[in-house]
């Protein structure tokens, strides 16, 4: 007999079926049983009458049965108005319990806020149980779906950059570091290089899905040191704007493929609304956002040559007010605060951008500097041996279209769209400084 899905229910009504699922609840009345079965796509009411003699040994199962165990069960789906739970029940004809979870769960899995967030995510199996964050990580996939289906569609490639690198290919102290076969190595930050060779290849358009590493000890809300990145990467472009315009048309073809699908549902369970991307996205010079800051909320930032993050959530706040949108791109950041990859002018300004959403940095992009000679000379400028880095201005010694790019946290845009305080709820399995288990 075929398994079927809760969902599927409606196409089996008064029919034999088998079905398998968590025992969400269990109510032992005085003359009856109720056991609530739960498989990931919906709940259905199992119901057992202790009176008839045939239910005997149905009625013993239910009676040392624990809530989370799982169970298989054969029987009639009947359509029953008068049950509340989609108005259908299941007569069990016979229970199987595959599984029985022992009887105290160590964490509350119906109300998260009754246990401690550190302590959920040392039981993150059980956590995942909710259905919030069964709808999230649905979400997240059918994003990476959108991504993907937008890209295909407009002739990109899809590629898979190295996740071990050579140390002399990164550069900071927020590497982990590894022996590869007696040679340095570490974990990769950032395909941004090979991204590059990409172009350097003739490959036009391409990007990437795939993990990215931080050695960072930092212990903040939208900080991981494993982290899922969104790349792309384009040539033949004119100007960092170009690349801007691609990014905005992706990002509202995603959130307009999110909001059709699941903004119903996100709303029911996050009561939460996905953001409308019908206007255009705000573009505002790095210059022009201190200004905004000094005059409208007099406030001066940490850093001369960067934002520091109530300055990203003072712009975000201004955008909304200002533009109606959720999204703005800061723009022409300061070369102090950018890599020597990316294209300047002589007065050291960048064609560069960061785009915030609803206070927080999900992307950085730029036009990078193809031109060999250029690019020698700013990876001196950064205190750099460009013979470290040979392997990647060999990329440029043989022609290289102009191109640009940018890169996407893939939690922190989850963060923002479900509006979570902390990206180790939006995250599978977080990775942090004092997080190595589970």
């Amino acid at each position: 007999m075929k398994n079927i899905q809760i969902k599927e229910l409606k196409e089996y009504l008064n029919k034999e079926i088998e079905i398998q699922g968590f025992v969400d609840n269990i109510r032992n009345l005085q003359y009856v049983q109720f056991i609530i079965l739960r498989d990931g796509t919906g709940k259905v009411q199992i119901t057992i009458e202790k009176s008839e003699e045939s239910n005997k040994e149905l009625v013993e199962i239910v009676d040392n049965l624990t809530l989370e165990s799982t169970v298989k069960i054969k029987g009639k789906l009947l359509d029953s108005p008068k049950v509340k739970l989609n108005g259908m029940e299941i007569i069990p004809t016979s229970i199987e319990v595959t599984s029985k979870s022992d009887g105290e769960l160590p964490i509350d899995i119906k109300k998260k806020d009754n246990s401690l967030r550190e302590t959920r995510l040392d039981w993150r199996f059980l956590d995942l149980r909710r259905e919030d964050n069964k709808l999230l990580f649905e979400c997240q996939t059918y994003i990476e779906h959108l991504m993907r289906e937008y890209w295909y569609s407009n002739d990109y490639m899809e590629i898979h950059t190295p996740k071990i690198s050579a140390s002399s290919a990164e550069s900071g102290a927020e590497m982990f570091k590894l022996d590869y076969f007696g040679q340095k190595a570490c974990l990769s930050q950032s395909p941004q290089f090979y991204k590059q060779m990409a172009m350097s290849a003739g490959f036009n358009k391409v990007f990437e899905i795939g993990p990215v590493f931080r050695a960072e000890n930092s212990h903040t809300s939208y900080h991981a040191t494993e982290i899922e990145m969104v790349d792309c990467e384009i040539s033949w472009i004119n100007s960092y704007e170009d690349v801007i315009d691609e990014e905005e048309a992706w990002i509202k073809y995603v959130f307009n493929g999110l909001k059709e699908k699941y903004g119903e549902k996100i709303k029911e369970l996050f009561n939460v609304e996905v953001s409308d991307t019908t206007n255009k996205f705000p573009r505002i010079t790095f210059e022009e956002v201190k200004k905004i800051m000094k005059e409208k909320y007099k406030y001066d930032g940490e850093k001369e040559d960067d934002l520091d993050r109530h300055e990203e959530e003072l712009i975000c706040k201004y955008a909304k007010k200002e533009y109606k949108s959720d999204f703005v791109f800061v723009t022409n950041f300061p070369y102090s605060a950018r890599s020597f990859y990316v294209m300047k002018d002589d007065n050291g300004i960048t064609q560069t951008y960061d785009l915030l959403f609803k206070g927080i940095e999900i992307t950085s992009g730029a036009q990078r500097e193809h031109r060999y000679d250029v690019l020698e000379k700013q990876i001196k400028e950064k205190g750099i041996d460009p013979k470290e880095l040979q392997f990647y201005l060999d990329f440029f010694k043989y022609g290289c279209p102009p191109h640009g790019g940018f890169g996407v946290g893939l939690a922190r845009i989850l963060m923002r769209i479900f509006e979570i305080d902390n990206i180790r709820e939006a995250t599978f399995i977080y990775r942090g400084p004092t997080r190595l288990n589970p």
